[in-house]
């Protein structure tokens, strides 16, 4: 009982700044300025909405960017980090075990070492200022790559035994059988890799040159600076940027709490 009270009091904390952001980009300026912690808009509208996207020619562009890097990333890191964490797990070839360790060590590298390596690799394919820049050097993780290797260890090895006296091959194994069994440790990393391409911030600003290209992250902090005293606005766009998180979080919150559980035997 002591833990649920702790629990939902932090709860509540955590939710207000949220909730007096979410009605304040409903509010007038005017209100706005006028102070108060009224969660409730004395004038309600809608216009704070409208405007981002009237006024603001580049913040559709910065949306669609972001959500185009996000679905791509994430569904490539799907595919990849699922295929090495299987191979690692069900297939043995020289330099397995090697290959395992590298990963490992690779988990203990922080991101910010790899940034100017980065950068320069990208100036030299000329991917500089690209979706490609964005997405391709972030389509495999070793975090989920090991995750899946994790999962894929205790995922009963009599169903992919059925498979193969039915006639399907590793690949028909993998992708039919095994995959779709697999949705909760999915879900689980489709959620977190989703959130790290949404929230990266450091790498569009240095890949992307062009205003136009920026996702919404780097956009906002623009976005900030014209519309720095119009807080109506500013609460409207950072809601904008909020909602996907929550749909995607909602879409697969069914399979979440399984998913970290890594275990392939259900």
């Amino acid at each position: 009982m002591v833990l649920y009270s702790i629990l939902t009091s932090y709860a509540i904390v955590t939710m207000i700044p949220f909730l007096w952001a979410l009605s304040a980009s409903f509010k007038p300026l005017a209100e706005i300025y006028e102070g108060g912690l009224n969660f409730i808009p004395q004038e309600f509208t809608f216009q704070n909405y409208v405007a981002i996207f009237t006024e603001q020619a580049l913040f559709p562009r910065w949306l669609f960017n972001s959500v185009f890097v996000a679905v791509i990333g994430t569904a490539l890191n799907l595919i990849f980090n699922s295929m090495a964490g299987y191979a690692l797990a069900r297939i043995s070839f020289p330099g397995r075990r090697t290959l395992f360790i590298t990963i490992l060590a690779v988990l203990m590298i922080p991101a910010q070492v790899t940034m100017i390596p980065n950068f320069l690799i990208l100036n030299e394919l000329g991917w500089l200022n690209s979706y490609q820049g964005l997405i391709i050097p972030g389509m495999v993780n070793a975090t989920f790559i090991f995750m899946m290797r994790q999962f894929f260890i205790n995922f009963p090895r009599e169903v992919e035994e059925a498979a193969a006296i039915d006639g399907l091959g590793r690949f028909g194994t993998f992708f039919r059988i095994v995959m779709p069994m697999a949705k909760p440790a999915l879900a689980a990393q489709a959620i977190f890799v989703f959130m790290a391409f949404w929230n990266n911030f450091m790498a569009p600003l240095i890949i992307m040159t062009d205003a136009s290209m920026y996702t919404l992250p780097v956009g906002l902090n623009a976005f900030q600076s014209d519309y720095g005293s119009y807080w109506n606005y500013i609460m409207a766009a950072s809601m904008v940027f909020t909602l996907p998180v929550l749909i995607i979080y909602m879409f697969f919150n069914r399979f979440f709490l399984k998913g970290m559980s890594f275990r392939g035997d259900k």
